[in-house]
């Protein structure tokens, strides 16, 4: 069902391309997919050092348990997961535990018999059986009704599911990839999720970082919505200005994947050109980049001079490199101490640092 399709985006370098892996599902649902389950973006080395571990996962069978923030793109790594294993050419099948009640969930989950209840006009499978030999992505599995952890902790165990209004067995073959925001830890410290069902979970653990801490994806996902996007409106080609590229990283996106497609989205819809720029994004808490050195720049400029007569190619590029290197060098590779004497942020400074190769596990 799901088809893995591989594309590089160009970033800002034209020798620096990023990998984005797009999930498309049957053409009769996906108009209705949000374009953020559709793109996973692995160039940030964080990211990158995921996708390894994704890798040494996937092909096994092994539960495997997704922590991370709100809007990090849980779902897109458990359709990765899913399409990396054996069980690709099966039925991926996701649900929401946090969306339904606890009667909706067993139903949902094991299936029903006609008449099982009010409204139970035909039998029906559950989530179990259909995705029989395949995968099932439980997502915010830790606001699962306690009632029903036990239920499911059987269904885990012996691999069997009961319908609501039976007591025939069924027995079911099925990969489980579980999500949550929440720390099960306390969870289970306050009895609020089952201990036995969290080690169930707890055989494989995948913790996704925030969008904040890998800025190398926020430029290639920012162009991923903004092609899609763009194609949806009918727009022609649109680009992020230089300015633009800088406020992006310049923010720490609390939202994640999630706020940035939001806000490229509606930074689409009021740009009045064909570049974005940083007024058409409305962003609260932007790092203004002061101008104006308050230190003598005579030394500066005469050396600006002398290149700019010797005409290099990629000049710009030349300048910027050579005062990240020696900010860096000059504060013994320290990331803060480097962002705070180049009054930039982090994220901008280790988007830089990934570009020329001075990034530590790079």
């Amino acid at each position: 069902m799901d088809t893995l399709l591989g594309r590089n985006i160009a970033g800002s370098q034209e020798e620096h391309a990023s990998t984005l892996l797009a999930f498309d599902e049957l053409q009769s649902r996906s108009l209705s997919l949000s374009v953020r389950a559709t793109a996973l973006v692995f160039e940030d080395p964080v990211s990158r050092r995921l996708l390894e571990q994704i890798e040494r996962i996937a092909p096994s069978d092994a539960t495997v348990l997704i922590i991370g923030e709100t809007g990090t793109g849980k779902e897109l790594v458990a359709r990765h997961i899913h399409a990396l294993s054996k069980r690709s050419k099966n039925t991926f099948g996701a649900l929401n535990c946090a969306a339904l009640s606890e009667s909706l969930i067993e139903s949902e989950l094991f299936g029903h018999e006609k008449g099982s209840f009010t409204g139970a006009l035909t039998s029906k499978e559950g989530w179990f059986e259909t995705a029989d030999k395949g995968s099932l992505f439980l997502d915010e599995v830790g606001d699962l009704p306690f009632g029903m952890q036990a239920k499911l902790l059987r269904v885990l165990q012996e691999r069997e599911v009961v319908k609501v209004g039976s007591r025939q067995p069924v027995p079911v073959d099925v990969r489980i990839i579980a999500a949550t925001n929440v720390n099960l830890e306390e969870a289970v410290a306050a009895s609020h999720f089952r201990a036995d069902l969290y080690y169930r979970f707890n055989v494989a653990t995948i913790q996704l970082s925030p969008l904040r801490e890998r800025p190398g994806d926020i430029l290639p996902l920012a162009r991923h919505f903004l092609k899609i996007y763009g194609e949806r409106l009918g727009y022609g080609e649109i680009k992020l200005s230089p300015a633009t590229e800088l406020t992006l990283l310049n923010y720490d996106w609390p939202g994640n994947i999630r706020e940035l497609e939001n806000a490229v989205h509606r930074a689409l819809l009021v740009c009045p050109g064909n570049r974005l720029r940083p007024e058409d994004f409305k962003l609260s808490g932007v790092r203004t980049l002061e101008q104006g050195p308050s230190v003598s720049t005579t030394s500066l400029e005469s050396a600006l001079q002398r290149l700019c007569e010797q005409a290099p190619p990629k000049l710009f590029d030349i300048i910027e490199e050579t005062v990240i290197r020696t900010a860096f060098g000059f504060c013994e590779e320290n990331q803060v101490q480097t962002a705070r004497l180049l009054d930039i942020s982090r994220n901008v400074l280790r988007h830089k640092l990934g570009l020329y190769g001075m990034l530590p596990n790079a």
